[in-house]
């Protein structure tokens, strides 16, 4: 059975990337050679990057692809190795792995979702930024370096203290 990915050329789309190795915190040790492989790609395959998180073992992103292009692995595909070739050989390779000549730090699956309108937008935006507080990484989702987050409180689209209660403390992922 062959996996169908929804592509819709312009859309804009929600994707989790893992790490194979779920304990590793590789992501965030490496966040500068992440940023630079996403910039390189970007130059040279255009998107738009609505939201986006980097925790120790996977990340989150929200991207919009250029009218007329859907073509999300290919950039996936190439932000991953450009990361990969940028990081010390460490990681333990399996033999299926070795046999492809595969590195064994990304799963080789992601997830994405086709955003279907402005609710569905804003939910998985606030998705996106409530993340590192869910899995325990930071109180309040503005407290961790790695997230678009930040932009959007420089916008102001959103506080620093958002989805907090009144002494501070996180209550999800609620919009204002």
């Amino acid at each position: 059975m062959r996996y169908r990915r929804a592509d819709v050329a312009g859309g804009t789309y929600f994707f989790t990337v893992n790490l194979a190795d779920r304990s590793s915190r590789l992501l965030i040790e490496h966040v500068d050679c992440l940023r630079d492989a996403v910039r390189v790609v970007k130059r040279r395959r255009p998107f738009e990057i609505v939201a986006w998180v980097v925790l120790p073992d996977h990340l989150h992103a929200m991207w919009t692809l250029p009218g007329g292009d859907a073509d999300f692995p290919g950039r996936w595909s190439l932000i991953k190795a450009g990361f990969s070739r940028a990081i010390v050989r460490s990681e333990d390779v399996s033999a299926s792995r070795r046999g492809k000549r595969e590195r064994g730090i990304w799963q080789r699956r992601f997830w994405e979702h086709l955003i279907r309108d402005e609710d569905d937008l804003h939910r998985h935006i606030d998705y996106v930024h409530i993340n590192p507080v869910k899995h325990g990484h930071a109180d309040r989702a503005a407290d961790w370096p790695h997230s678009s987050i930040h932009r959007y409180v420089r916008a102001g689209w959103l506080t620093a203290d958002w989805a907090c209660d009144a002494e501070g403390s996180n209550i999800g992922g609620e919009r204002e």
